[in-house]
């Protein structure tokens, strides 16, 4: 990688564990890491601006990686920091390389070339969209029945606004046979404050990876965002990622997808 964005030395675009796992639950993380190319140095942000959930999804590697693990599933993340290109953006949308997130200036995307931001989707964004494209389409050609688990973690307050109750939000656009059963048992099990497309919602005119790969293809699916005060620590990511491991089979078992 000597030519272009990515050079030696450089982490790879994207990162899988469980290759060729025939678990029917599929891990992705978008924000898993907070890499930059070196070409890029620093964005121009401080190291604390870089340890900030505007550079990634705090925690969720720790948690879904433990997952992964305990259910022998494939996991593919994301090492690269959102900030220099997020991989939940469709190309072009204006958060795909923000030059603003909640208040932190990124001077390393301030008036980009186009020929620049091009760079990043080509050589960061792709590989890792083409990676998860590539890899449900070998399971597809295996007969392997996939469901698409869409793991990412969110800030406990957010800008100006009030500070979010959710332990955990679950979302979807219209297919909720997995959230469904996934609410239904953290109500009953747990004292957590659940989401039901908070703080997020899934929005097909900008999110990529949820209904480039799972609603386009009619995979059951679900979207998780766990709070990162719960998550940033490696106490918490044993926790979450216990429970998780435990709840997820149980609710694709309840939702009786696998039976039909």
């Amino acid at each position: 990688m000597t030519d272009g964005l990515l050079r030696d030395g450089d982490c790879a675009p994207f990162a899988m564990e469980n290759p060729g796992s025939t678990s029917p639950i599929f891990l992705t993380s978008d924000h898993a890491g907070r890499a930059i190319p070196k070409r890029l140095g620093s964005l121009g942000l401080s190291q604390e601006d870089r340890g900030k959930h505007v550079a990634y999804d705090i925690g969720i590697y720790g948690v879904t990686t433990r997952i992964a693990q305990a259910l022998k599933a494939t996991y593919i993340y994301q090492p690269y920091s959102r900030l220099v290109i997020d991989c939940n953006r469709l190309p072009g949308n204006a958060q795909s390389v923000a030059p603003v997130s909640d208040g932190v200036r990124v001077p390393g995307n301030v008036d980009l070339a186009q020929a620049d931001i091009e760079a990043r989707q080509n050589e960061i964004l792709m590989p890792y969209q083409d990676a998860i494209a590539r890899t449900l389409d070998e399971r597809e050609a295996a007969a392997l029945p996939t469901l698409f688990f869409a793991m990412h973690s969110c800030t406990p307050v957010m800008g100006s606004m009030p500070p979010r109750p959710w332990h955990i939000g679950v979302m979807a656009v219209d297919d909720w046979r997995i959230g469904d059963e996934l609410i239904a048992l953290l109500e009953k099990e747990t004292d957590f404050c659940i989401g039901r497309n908070q703080p997020y919602e899934i929005n097909p005119a900008t999110d990529y990876t949820v209904p480039v790969h799972a609603i386009a293809r009619r995979l059951p699916y679900v979207e998780i965002e766990i709070r990162q005060d719960l998550i940033g620590e490696e106490n918490g990511q044993r926790e979450w990622a216990a429970l998780l491991s435990d709840i997820f089979p149980r609710a694709i078992a309840n939702s009786e997808i696998l039976a039909h």
